[in-house]
Parts: C-alpha cells; sequence; structure tokens
C-alpha cells in the first residue's frame, strides 16, 4: 500500500507504519459508539460544594505541601478564524446599497451587524482599529456616517490591518480597562498569578501554540509582563510547547485510500486536541490547571473564578491523599490486607470516586480483589467543573460503560453517542450539565513518579469528519479529545461550578456581553 517514498514521509513524521494502518482500519470501520449509562446528576456523578465545604477546600489547597509544584496549561494553538465567520459572511454579501443597509439593518438581535457597528466603541480593540484607520487616511466615525462598513471590516480581519482573522485567538484584545485594554493571553496571566504561584511566588504557564505564533506570544509577554508581575506580586515562568507533527493523523479519500496531495505526498492533518495529551505528558508538576484560552473574564468578575480553581484542587489534594494512603498498602506485598480493609476501600471506590464494579468481580477472592482496587487506583485523577446546561453545545458528563463491563464518570461529545438509539438519545437528553473546560488534574503516582499519561487513552474513541483540500473531498479524523477519550481511563470526579466561570469567547459578539465589559 505505500511507496518508499510514502514510507520514508511517515518515519520523517516520527510515525512508524503500524500507527497510520491502524489509522486506516479506523477509517473503514469507524469508532464505536459509547453506551451511556445515566446522565451524571448532581447526588449521583455530581458533587456540590456549600459555602463552609469551598472554605475547608480551599485552605486545603492554599496550605499545601511547599514541594508540590503547580502549572497551568492552556491549549491555545488555534487561529481566531472562527472567530469572524459573521462579519466574513457580510463582507462577502455586502454592496454597499440601501437596500443591503437596510436589510442588514433591521436585525437588531446579538449577534446581527447593526449590534456590531452600533456598539464598536465598546470593543477593546476599538483603539487599535481606529489607529489603523488612520494610517490609511481614514476617519472611523466618518466611515461609520457614510455606512462604510466594508472598509472597517477589511482593516480589522486582514493583513493590511490589525489581521485579527489570523491571529491566534490569545492575542485579540478582550477586555477594556480604565486606561488600557487585555488580550486573553493577559487575563491568563492574570489568574495564574492568583491561584498557581508557588511558595516562592512564581506562576508556571504554559501554553500550546502554533509555532508560526511564537514570535507574536514573545513579543507580548516580553511588552506586558513586569507589569503584571508587580501588580499581582509575584514572578511569571511562561513556557509554550507546539503540537507534534506525530500526532497528526492520515487523511483519506472517500473510498478510505490514503489521501495523496499534488505532489503524490501523503496528506496528514493536525489530530485534535487530544493530541496535546502528549504536550501534557511532558510537563513536569504534582498538580495542572487546565482551561482554554477563550473562557476569561475581567478582574472583576474573576473572584469567583479563583475560588472554586482552589476548591477543585482542595478536592482533589483531599482524595488523592486518600487514594495514597490505600496504594501504600496494596502496592506492598508484604502487608496482608483484611477482607473488611479491602471492602472498605472498594466502597471508597464505587462512593467516592464513582467507579462502579463489574459484576463478574467476586468481592470473595481477595487476591484478584486487591488487583483490581491496585489497577483502578494506581492512575492519574482529574477534578472536573461542571456548569448547569443552559443550551451551550458541547460535551457534557454522563456515566458511561466501561469494556470491563464496571461504569465510570467520562465527559462525552455528542459525535459519541449513537442518537438513532432511542434509549441513549433520552439519557443524553436529561443531561443537566455541561462540560466547560475547567480540570485540576493529579499526574504523579504515590511514590512521586510521573504517570505516563499516554498510557491511559481509550483508542477506541474519536472522531470522524468530511473535509476538502484545494477543492477535493476527503476524510480526516481527530484523535480522542484531551478531556474525552484522552482521560478516558483516568479517575475522575465531577464538582459543579457557578456559571459565571465559564464565558468563552466563541464568535466576536460574546466580548459585547456584560460578563466581558467593564
Amino acid at each position: 500500500m505505500f511507496s518508499k517514498k510514502d514510507l520514508s514521509l511517515i518515519k520523517k513524521r516520527g510515525m512508524d507504519k503500524a500507527k497510520i494502518e491502524e489509522q486506516l482500519k479506523h477509517f473503514e470501520t469507524g469508532f464505536p459508539k459509547v453506551k451511556l449509562v445515566s446522565p451524571a446528576i448532581i447526588s449521583d456523578g455530581i458533587m456540590k460544594i456549600d459555602d463552609e465545604e469551598l472554605k475547608v477546600l480551599r485552605d486545603q489547597y492554599i496550605n499545601r505541601p511547599k514541594k508540590l509544584s503547580v502549572i497551568k496549561f492552556v491549549p491555545a494553538s488555534g487561529a481566531a478564524s472562527r472567530m469572524f465567520q459573521k462579519l466574513y459572511d457580510f463582507l462577502n454579501n455586502y454592496h454597499e446599497t440601501e437596500e443591503d443597509y437596510l436589510d442588514y439593518m433591521k436585525d437588531k438581535s446579538p449577534e446581527g451587524m447593526f449590534k456590531f457597528f452600533e456598539n464598536i466603541q465598546d470593543f477593546a480593540f476599538f483603539v487599535d482599529l481606529r489607529a489603523a484607520l488612520q494610517k490609511k487616511n481614514l476617519d472611523i466615525e466618518k466611515l461609520l456616517e457614510k455606512n462604510n462598513f466594508k472598509e472597517i471590516l477589511n482593516t480589522l480581519l486582514n493583513a493590511n490591518g490589525l489581521n485579527y482573522s489570523n491571529k491566534p485567538k490569545g492575542l485579540l484584545r478582550f477586555h477594556k480597562y480604565q486606561d488600557y485594554s487585555r488580550t486573553a493571553f493577559e487575563e491568563h496571566w492574570a489568574e495564574a498569578l492568583h491561584y498557581a504561584k508557588n511558595y516562592k511566588g512564581t506562576a508556571q504557564l504554559h501554553l500550546t501554540i502554533s509555532e508560526e505564533h511564537k514570535k507574536l506570544f514573545a513579543r507580548k509577554l516580553k511588552k506586558s509582563r513586569s507589569a503584571f508581575e508587580k501588580k499581582y506580586d509575584g514572578k511569571l515562568k511562561v513556557t509554550f510547547s507546539y503540537q507534534k507533527a506525530s500526532t497528526d493523523t492520515i487523511a483519506v479519500d472517500m473510498e478510505n485510500k490514503p489521501f495523496k496531495d499534488v505532489d503524490d505526498s501523503l496528506l496528514f492533518r493536525p489530530g485534535g486536541h487530544g493530541a496535546l495529551i502528549e504536550n501534557l505528558n511532558e510537563l513536569k508538576a504534582d498538580l495542572v490547571f487546565i482551561k482554554n484560552i477563550d473562557n476569561v473574564v475581567p478582574d472583576r468578575l474573576k473572584e469567583t473564578t479563583y475560588q472554586y480553581k482552589e476548591a477543585l484542587a482542595g478536592v482533589l489534594l483531599k482524595y488523592q491523599k486518600q487514594i495514597f494512603e490505600y496504594l501504600k498498602e496494596l502496592d506492598n506485598p508484604k502487608i496482608e490486607l483484611t477482607s473488611e480493609r479491602l471492602l472498605e476501600m472498594l466502597n471508597f471506590s464505587v462512593n467516592q470516586l464513582c467507579i462502579k464494579t463489574p459484576k463478574s468481580l467476586k468481592t470473595d477472592n481477595l487476591t484478584k480483589l486487591r488487583a483490581y482496587l491496585l489497577a483502578k487506583f494506581n492512575r492519574p485523577i482529574r477534578v472536573c467543573g461542571m456548569v448547569v446546561n443552559e443550551g451551550e453545545p458541547g460535551g457534557g458528563p454522563f456515566w458511561v460503560r466501561n469494556a470491563d463491563n464496571s461504569s465510570s464518570l467520562q465527559i462525552i461529545e455528542s459525535s459519541q453517542i449513537d442518537l438513532e438509539d432511542k434509549k441513549q438519545a433520552k439519557i443524553m437528553g436529561a443531561s443537566t450539565h455541561f462540560n466547560p473546560v475547567d480540570l485540576v488534574c493529579g499526574v504523579k503516582d504515590y511514590k512521586g513518579k510521573q504517570f505516563d499519561l499516554t498510557q491511559f487513552v481509550d483508542p477506541e474513541t474519536g472522531f470522524i469528519s468530511k473535509k476538502s483540500h484545494n477543492g477535493t473531498p476527503l476524510k480526516a479524523m481527530e484523535l480522542p479529545g484531551l478531556w474525552n477519550g484522552a482521560m478516558a481511563d483516568w479517575n475522575t470526579i465531577f464538582v459543579e461550578v457557578p456559571s459565571i466561570t465559564f464565558n468563552p469567547v466563541k464568535t466576536i459578539f460574546d466580548l459585547l456581553r456584560v460578563e466581558h465589559r467593564n
């Protein structure tokens, strides 16, 4: 199937033939759908924290051992182009006629063009936009008066101006303050300097970015870092990594044969955010906070985020302490464990870690029970914030049947569910919460050794979609999502967090929401 040229390219990308053949097999067979047992809800899979518990859990994290290392991990490699789709639609269809003007401006909805231009001065990037137009000897107020909207949008979006549609989302100005404005990147500095500082006052922040954007991120860091360190009384240590070529996936034609580019070489595509498990695996820390680049708010709304970040970390430390105590016994063959002690551990795994045991597990066979508990406890652990579902698209928390017939908590996307199965569709419809990507992860074992996170990925999860390349249709594959299949074999705890902690910016219009205004 593969020519010498193909095999050479595969090797050059750090892949092997067997891995590519496995991907091709998935194109043929597809990925199996998950088997939902029930939605995770409050008191059945999702923990709810009251005010008193919040304080105790925060204190547990704040007063953590000094030797405990912490890092904040932010996936930030995507360009911002999708934020501006509606603006590009307008650019392509607005002909500056009176009819077009009246047609577009009658739409007063939150994502209508009237809303955009009526409030354009409220965007944090407005000062930059005005300056970019002045360089062209144009006045933005006069352009608005004359309904010359296309010149304004071209200057905002394209390379002859601010080039916002080609910049990474993290470097767009999100929020206005009294005499300056901040990018999403800078808002993450403020967060890290609050809840991710070590005892020496240094906060570690790691971003996954596109290699082409590193100079832009480095320039912003150099320009503004000292002001943030002074304001938030700490030091920032910011590092970057890139999605590895070895995690890309092969593209195929509509007959599931390897897609060949115009130069007759194999075509590979990025494997999606699930590929970032490789980047996460290389971080050296005891605790890792994970949050998306666009889910930030101005300082006036950050306090609740700070409190719940600390509380989620407190939950992790609390449960991890108990797990480590059990593992020290389970992993020591010199310690003879009684049936009562093993059943106590089993009860903890069922009621606290939400791992429902398979019927095949015989609790009177102490040897097998011990081995089962050792395997279940000796895994990475994640505590995931969940918000009440108010109609946002994306994954949610569910009880899922595992290959060994146990049931556990998973974050599941709708594409993983067989919606033609009425029972499965009903379970999905009964879901009460939504995944905002608000995680705290414990990635070391009880001996302090780093887990190899690639060993806890479910390779039978993934996504296949139809794309095109130079006008030719193809099929593309995404790897198991970072918080879906890539963490499928982790111990998982869900905790309800307030909706105010989830304010993503998916479109430019989201920046006009009250949560993103100062």
